[in-house]
């Protein structure tokens, strides 16, 4: 990741703050950018008070994943998928405990799936904290696979165990 599109998303996330009368500042937190697999933009919330917090958080993070939605819609459009880049949004340290809490959720459906050897369900998990389920059950677990069950809104993620694992 090249250090014009931390700065190309940056420079976006700040004008779309401040165009919504929140200005803050917004930080590159370059140890996760990359290792993730992502650039990660954590907007400072030292200006804000704990009321816009909360508004830019949303319920269950629901602004938040817009925001960073429109991020990576609007950054990305037009550009090759090579030149393509995947943006986190980070406010307050809530990614990073939805991170911990996603992890918790996968590993009791890990659980269960060994233990009954059935598929389990998972519901309430936005796209894009589905896709990081499954990237961590596919980089973790040989044994299981996952995919995606029903349409939006109810869209749930499927872990059984791989093709190769039943007999």
């Amino acid at each position: 990741m090249d250090d014009q599109q931390i700065q190309r998303g940056k420079h976006w996330l700040e004008e779309m703050l401040q165009l919504s009368g929140l200005p803050a500042t917004v930080q590159p937190d370059l140890e996760r950018t990359g290792a993730e697999g992502s650039c990660w933009l954590t907007i400072d919330d030292a200006t804000l008070t704990h009321e816009q917090t909360q508004i830019l958080i949303g319920e269950e993070g629901n602004v938040l994943d817009a925001v960073q939605y429109l991020a990576n819609t609007i950054l990305n459009i037009g550009r090759g998928e090579d030149l393509q880049t995947a943006y986190t949004i980070e406010l307050a340290g809530y990614r990073v405990q939805r991170q911990i809490e996603l992890q918790q959720l996968a590993e009791a459906a890990v659980q269960h799936v060994r233990e009954t050897g059935e598929e389990y369900e998972m519901a309430a998990l936005s796209a894009a904290e589905r896709r990081q389920v499954h990237t961590y059950l596919k980089a973790t677990y040989g044994d299981l696979e996952t995919y995606s069950r029903g349409k939006e809104p109810d869209r749930r993620l499927v872990v059984r165990l791989a093709e190769s694992e039943i007999t």
